[in-house]
């Protein structure tokens, strides 16, 4: 029994390594090298190609190198026989609550706006916003998203969330499903952290904008499909929307003839809020893995059926 690694930008060789200094009785193939398919029972994947898992008699599970897992449904050798797990990791949470804030603090505090400034070298005083002016509303009150809201909660912050179900969590007023419309008409600055579904693909769009306040914000970190681009730009443009914070894009990198890149209210960044450390992770797939050959239940097993 072995452990396949799969991702395609080059940085197989650090979990690699991960694995030989924290489990080097475990065997773990680089998918781009030979191996033995036969003794291949979990896949630890990120934006695989598609079309691999057919490939692999013998493999039981699918594990995320990080928290999303939308790229292994989408690929049509993924089976629901199979099993699969996502990384739910202390670093990660930490990271998530640290980029959210951050983003929150410089739309709060105009930092964006000082930075135009100064490429024209302009010395100007702006206007500003204090934690009573804001209303974050999260959604998606996952792992990520709940520490997030609560994180924020604790610094004095009025946090909101909406999520499919309704969840209790103390100092955070949440809603469900089907709550949205009171959930949007509250908040003035939008956290996207849902899991991407077929219910949440295409949700950023033009009629959700507009059941904000208008002059809202939105940060976005959760998945690419999430966002109509366009519907962004043309609420901004509009005044509905005063700016965005944008850190995940359906295709990335992000094309250089994007829009976005050039909209001064559009703020981007590489999909960096919260990376996966092989160092932290390789711990927890161990585990999974032993599982996995004893036959016991996982851990951060995701819900084929729900698709998170």
């Amino acid at each position: 029994m072995a452990i396949l690694l799969i991702r395609q930008d080059g940085k197989t060789s650090q979990w690699l390594n991960a694995f030989k200094s924290q489990a080097s009785q475990i065997e773990c193939f680089d998918y781009n090298e030979p191996h033995p398919k036969e003794t291949i029972t979990m896949a630890l994947v990120w934006k695989q190609p598609h079309g691999l898992f057919e490939q692999y008699k013998n493999l039981k599970c699918v594990a995320s190198m990080g928290a999303g897992v939308d790229f292994i449904f989408e690929d049509p050798s993924f089976h629901q026989e199979l099993l699969m797990t996502r990384v739910v990791d202390p670093l990660l949470i930490t990271d998530m609550e640290e980029f959210v804030t951050a983003q929150v603090y410089a739309y709060m505090k105009g930092l964006y706006q000082y930075h135009s400034q100064q490429s024209l070298s302009l010395w100007q005083q702006n206007p500003y916003l204090r934690k009573k002016d804001i209303t974050i509303g999260i959604m998606g009150m996952g792992v990520l998203g709940s520490a997030t809201a609560k994180a924020l909660s604790v610094q004095g912050f009025n946090v909101l969330g909406w999520s499919n179900s309704k969840k209790q969590i103390e100092g955070i007023t949440t809603y469900e499903k089907v709550d949205l419309n009171l959930f949007l008409e509250k908040t003035n600055v939008l956290v996207c952290l849902l899991p991407l579904t077929p219910d949440t693909n295409g949700i950023l769009n033009e009629s959700l904008f507009s059941k904000l306040p208008r002059g809202a914000y939105l940060i976005h970190v959760a998945r690419g499909p999430h966002l109509v681009g366009e519907d962004l730009i043309q609420s901004i443009d509009k005044g509905q929307m005063c700016g965005a914070a944008i850190d995940v894009f359906p295709t990335e990198p992000l094309d250089t003839k994007s829009p976005f890149w050039g909209h001064s209210k559009i703020h981007i960044t590489p999909h960096c809020a919260s990376i996966s450390s092989p160092e932290s992770v390789v711990a927890q797939i161990v585990v999974n893995y032993n599982r996995l050959t004893s036959h016991q239940p996982l851990l951060n097993q995701v819900d084929t059926l729900k698709g998170y």
